[in-house]
């Protein structure tokens, strides 16, 4: 598995389009209206071997930023936060009845816990421990050194003891949105934390014994450029943290109304995104961190780097994973949950969620149960996302088929991008190569049978650049 990519401007602009993240197969805009619930519960009540994988959704943030997509709520109140958090206690307590319904712990041991957002430290370092002791309370929380805690952080938003007892509760990596160290761009996108507090929280975050901790960029945001870029990268790198992530940032204010504060003047070009991004790549993998891929850089000794390197990577709803071979278990207002082949999702909407909670009854408006031919073409695209390759031996020996066969056309569809030199196709396996990798999503995309069917449009995904 190389680490390396090689930069063609010109390719990469002939086949940028819009396309899935691919943080699941089918995605999620192929998920359909719930009937009932009758499946999500009888899965959630039958034993399996798979552990736990834990989503926690607090979609709270006291402040708006403008380029922000996320699904949140814009709130001084800290009442509506205790309501919501009494709520999120109903639902923890009634999966986990299902999943053990003697009324004990459930036996599935929990490796992965993620708090998202919104901004998850809009709690107080009380709700914080306390939500932690709760899930301890109906749910077996690994204690391995190899278990993933994570949150996600807004510098701002901390208190003075806050990392401390997020560590004391078991948290173990936190997750940094930076988006920019420019204040020109954080004043356009309405998000000012000066490099000194970035600095401050790493130091802590350090001294407290976090072994991993994830910076998020974003660029082509307004007013950057690729002076002031460099310098962000610059000061990011200096930081060292274990990954690094490197966001697309898609303005669409016919979708989300607060990025109609952003002056579309204001923004890069096509061309300048396509240079932010290559400088992006460039600067990252000279400082030796290795390119994961979709956005994603981490350091050599990083877990995310040696799961790649040693075929252990998985691909979902939560980005590149090294516990990918869990069933995730979504709590909150829109969190999904993953469990085999089936994927729910909660209501977004709040107010029916609280009433749904508060009823005693599961969230979920949205689900999907992956077909046979799903969980192949599945298998073809995260191998493509995760390990550049997929061999046609290991499809047929899982599915009982003639791969080469059963994806004839799909192969077809490939070759203008091998002579491209963005894959390689032998009679052994499919292999992105260096060229290709930030094309990764559009080569997945021929495997995609629902793109391809046109069922729906690409309209709602970003572009690769």
């Amino acid at each position: 598995m190389s680490s390396s990519i090689q930069w063609d401007p010109l390719l990469i602009q002939r086949y940028d389009q819009a396309g899935p993240r691919y943080t699941s197969y089918p995605t999620a805009m192929e998920l359909s209206p719930t009937v009932d619930h009758a499946l999500e519960q009888r899965l959630l009540k039958t034993p399996g071997e798979k552990p736990l994988s834990l989503y926690i959704h607090i979609p709270f943030c006291r402040e708006l930023c403008y380029y922000c997509g996320c699904n949140k709520i814009v709130t001084h109140s800290n009442e509506r936060a205790a309501t919501y958090v009494a709520n999120l206690y109903r639902e923890i307590e009634l999966k986990a009845a299902m999943l053990a319904p003697e009324g004990t712990a459930t036996p599935k041991v929990v490796e992965q816990i993620h708090l998202g957002g919104g901004t998850p430290t809009f709690l107080s370092d009380a709700q914080l421990y306390d939500l932690i002791t709760t899930l301890r309370r109906y749910f077996r929380l690994s204690e391995l050194s190899t278990r993933d805690f994570s949150i996600e952080i807004d510098p701002r938003s901390l208190r003075e003891n806050t990392l401390k007892v997020l560590r004391e509760a078991g948290f173990n990596r936190l997750s940094f949105g930076i988006q920019d160290m420019d204040i020109r761009v954080q004043t356009a996108i309405n998000r000012i934390q000066p490099a000194s507090l970035i600095e401050k929280v790493m130091r802590e975050s350090r001294q407290l014994g976090f072994r991993a901790i994830n910076l998020d960029l974003i660029y082509g945001l307004p007013n950057q450029t690729l002076d002031s870029f460099a310098a962000t990268l610059q000061q990011t790198i200096a930081l060292r943290p274990e990954r690094i992530s490197v966001f697309n940032y898609a303005h669409l204010p016919n979708r989300f109304r607060s990025q109609r504060r952003i002056d579309q003047g204001s923004l890069p070009d096509a061309q300048e995104k396509l240079a932010l991004i290559g400088l992006a790549i460039h600067q990252l993998t000279e400082a030796g961190y290795d390119y994961i891929g979709m956005d994603h850089f981490a350091l050599p000794e990083d877990a995310l780097s040696q799961a790649q390197k040693h075929g252990r990577l998985h691909r979902n709803f939560q980005g590149y994973t090294t516990h990918g071979d869990c069933d995730l278990i979504g709590f909150g207002v829109s969190s999904i949950s993953q469990i085999g082949n089936s994927v729910f999702q909660n209501t977004t909407d709040i107010r029916r969620w609280q009433s749904a909670i508060m009823r005693g009854d599961l969230a979920t408006t949205r689900q999907c149960v992956a077909t046979g031919d799903d969980q192949l073409r599945r298998e073809v695209i995260m191998g493509l996302l995760c390990h550049q390759n997929i061999a046609f031996e290991d499809l047929d020996r899982k599915f009982q088929i003639d791969s080469r066969l059963y994806f004839r056309s799909e192969l077809e569809s490939l070759l203008p991008m091998a002579q491209d030199g963005l894959v390689d196709i032998s009679a052994e396996k499919i292999t992105i190569t260096e060229t290709g990798r930030v094309l990764a999503r559009q080569i997945c995309m021929v495997f995609d049978k629902y793109r391809n069917q046109a069922k729906s449009s690409t309209a709602d995904f970003s572009r690769a650049i």
